[in-house]
């Protein structure tokens, strides 16, 4: 008799931390969602695309930011509390000495073109990351028309009609719940 096949060993936590801490350290504003990705899912082999996209989900609907939120439950799914503190603390620590860094060269030259330049280039350079994470896990995730619908019910409720992002995340994630409910088969039976 063989031998089952065993869940590989998780992460030491020294390798947490300097995952998050590179990541934190090369990172790019809006496209840091697209960079956890491939960080996290295609480099490490630590989630899947699904497992992501739910630790996402939970990320964006609670205050903070994505990046420190994602740390901190993939930190814990991995390796419990000192790993969601090692992870959070590896994707802050480049951002808060660099922004640190950058609020005073600002405050000396802010006013300059290049300045201005650069940020310009640095934004259109996240939206581009975000537009292709998009396409990515949208091809991977929404299985059905209906999904499709809900994404754009809620781009045009933010959109369009100006509803708060959390309002609109609550009211998206209550209707597509509701259609995604396990339903009752024709012969009374329960789903399985």
């Amino acid at each position: 008799m063989s031998d089952p096949v065993s869940a590989p060993a998780p992460p030491s936590l020294g390798r947490i931390f300097w995952v998050f801490l590179v990541m934190g350290a090369t990172s790019l504003g809006g496209g840091v969602v697209g960079y956890l990705r491939t960080g996290l899912v295609v480099r490490q082999r630590w989630l899947d695309d699904v497992t992501f996209v739910e630790l996402l989900s939970i990320s964006q609907t609670l205050p903070g930011l994505n990046a420190t939120n994602m740390s901190i439950l993939v930190g814990d799914r991995l390796r419990g509390w000192r790993g969601a503190v090692l992870a959070t603390l590896g994707m802050c620590l480049p951002g808060g000495t660099i922004m640190t860094i950058a609020a005073f060269a600002y405050s000396i030259g802010g006013d300059d073109p290049w300045s201005k330049a650069f940020l310009h280039g640095i934004a259109a350079g996240a939206v581009g990351l975000i537009v292709v994470v998009m396409v990515q896990l949208g091809a991977k995730v929404l299985k059905t028309f209906a999904d499709y619908i809900f994404v754009l019910a809620t781009a045009a409720a933010v959109v369009i009609f100006h509803v708060q992002v959390p309002y609109a995340l609550v009211a998206a994630g209550a209707v597509a719940i509701w259609w995604h409910r396990p339903r009752r088969k024709q012969d009374g039976s329960d789903p399985k």
